[in-house]
This record gives structure tokens, sequence and C-alpha cells, in this order.
């Protein structure tokens, strides 16, 4: 090899390092950006639960307060076209099944937290906005499905991921009674997913993670917003009634099983919401051959881009 080709060889290399660490920078930028704008409401939420212990409220109880502001929240979110309908029906799901687990969870006979603050929207002992911090992880994962444009690989069947799901919630009452099984459940969860990818799309290049590890991380930034809303005094633990202090470390497993029942059902939603759209629209849109009719619909581009980037579900 002469000295012209090793320059030129050594020019095409160095500049394609260069385009790569300039490809890796850009998608890290647009990963962090859609990331917040995944988590407008979640986001949106928090803030108004830090700001709400300054605000001069008057008459008005901080807990109804919060729900006030969460309610307009999502009004304001839905009435810009930040969320659509089908996401705030999920968001609502989870605003029922994160407020029967309060309810239980903060009795006088079990006493894992509780809300010591007065308020009229108090239900049982929980106040009403409490659903929203469960909503918050819900809204998330639907916006973030949608900006990454999140597809799955190996997952699991519809037959043991429901279960699976139905199991890991109904834990969080259970081993009240019959011991914590959560260990077992982790362990049936990392052999089921053991073959499980998420591939998502910060900007152009598709990138992939085991999806255990996105659980694990995910329940680690709840961890993380929980200290937060403690601080704050969104609810208190037993041991923090004398002070604020950092929340066990043990509640991350916690959150990131709570992850988990939300990606399950979000996933199980998403499959039926594409089954619904390939055959409702698709053979619709490939008999519009003519120029004139071309499919350019948002639903015919919606069942397209289905087939593009797949799920992996089906």
């Amino acid at each position: 090899m002469n000295m012209e080709t090793t320059i030129r060889v050594w020019m095409s290399t160095s500049f394609r390092r260069q385009l790569i660490r300039k490809n890796v920078v850009r998608d890290f930028l647009w990963f962090g950006l859609k990331e917040v704008r995944s988590c407008l409401f979640a986001g949106g939420f928090f803030a108004i639960l830090a700001l709400s212990k300054w605000l001069p409220l008057g008459d008005l109880p901080r807990y109804d307060f919060l729900l006030l502001a969460a309610l307009g929240l999502q009004a304001l979110l839905l009435w810009l076209r930040l969320e659509t309908w089908e996401e705030v029906r999920v968001i609502s799901l989870f605003h029922v099944l994160g407020f029967a687990l309060e309810v239980f969870k903060t009795h006088p006979s079990i006493g894992s937290w509780s809300y010591p603050e007065a308020g009229y929207t108090k239900v049982l002992g929980v106040p009403l906005y409490a659903g929203f911090m469960y909503a918050a992880v819900a809204s998330y994962m639907t916006q973030a499905w949608r900006q990454f444009e999140l597809g799955l690989t190996g997952y699991p069947k519809h037959r043991v991921a429901l279960p699976l799901a139905l199991a890991i919630y109904a834990n969080f009452f259970t081993h009240h009674f019959i011991g914590d099984w959560r260990w077992l459940l982790i362990a049936v969860l990392l052999w089921q997913f053991r073959h499980c990818r998420v591939h998502f799309t910060p900007f152009q290049r598709r990138y992939w993670m085991p999806m255990p590890l996105a659980f694990v991380l995910i329940g680690f930034f709840i961890w993380i917003a929980e200290n937060i809303a403690t601080f704050f005094g969104a609810w208190v633990y037993p041991d923090q009634h004398d002070g604020w202090q950092l929340v066990h470390w043990g509640k991350i497993s916690s959150w990131s099983l709570l992850v988990v029942i939300t990606f399950l059902i979000v996933a199980e939603l998403q499959r039926s919401r594409q089954r619904r759209v390939r055959e409702t629209w698709t053979p619709r849109c490939s008999k519009l051959s003519s120029p004139a009719v071309r499919p350019s619909s948002a639903s015919c581009q919606e069942a397209q881009a289905l087939y593009r980037t797949g799920s992996g579900l089906d």
C-alpha cells in the first residue's frame, strides 16, 4: 500500500468515526428531547406538587388544589393535542388501579404510608389526586411508545403477559397476608423476557435495549421522583413522620414491578389497537391505487407505519 492510499484510508476512517460520533451525539440529544416530551404530564404534575408547598391557597386544602391542577393539566394537554383521548382512557384505567392500591395500602391495619393533610376530596382516607401519580407512569409509557416508535421483539405470549401482570398487581395486596412473592415473580419475569428487546428511534437510527433493563431504569427514575414527591409532602412513609429521609432502596424493585404492570397492559392495548388499525384500514389503503385518491389520510399512514416499524407483538 503506497503513501497516497494509506492517507486516503486514514482520512476515510477518520471521517467515518467523526460521522458516527456526530450521529451519536445528535441521537442522544433527540433522545433527551423525546424523553422530555414523553414526561409532559408527569413533569408538569410534579412541578405543581412542588409549587403547591409555597402557593397561597387560602382555605383550599392542598390535596384538593392538586386534584384540580392535575385535571387542568390533563385538559390542557388534550386541548393542545399533545395527548389523545385514547391515551387519556389508558391513563384513567391506571388512575383507578392506582387508587385501589392506595386505599388498601393506607388502611390503618396496613399503614404502608399515609396522607396526613386535610382535604374535601379524600375518599377512604386517600385524596383523589393520588391516582394521578400512577396515571403519570401510564402517560409516560403511552407517550414514549408514540414518540420513540417503540417496537418489541421476543415479547411473551398473550396468555403469559396478562396473568403475569395480574400476579404482580395481586402481590402488592397479598404479601401482607401470605408472604412476599416478588422475587419469584421477578425470576419468572426475567425468564419470560430473556429474549425480549425494546426497539426505539430517537431520530433516524434504530436502537434496542433488553426489556428487563428498561424496566429497572424506569423504576429507578420513578424512585428518584418518589423521593422528590415525599420531600414536598405528597405522602408520608412511617419513618418520615419526624422528618424527611431518603426512601429505602428496596422501593426500586416495587416501582420496577409497577412499571412492568403498566408496560404489559399498555403493550396489550397496543396489540389490540394495531390489529384494529390493520384490519380496518390496510385493505382500504391497498385498494387506493389512483393518484387522485392516494392513501394519504392519517389512518392509512398509521396502518402503513405499523407495517414499517413492526411491534413484535403478533
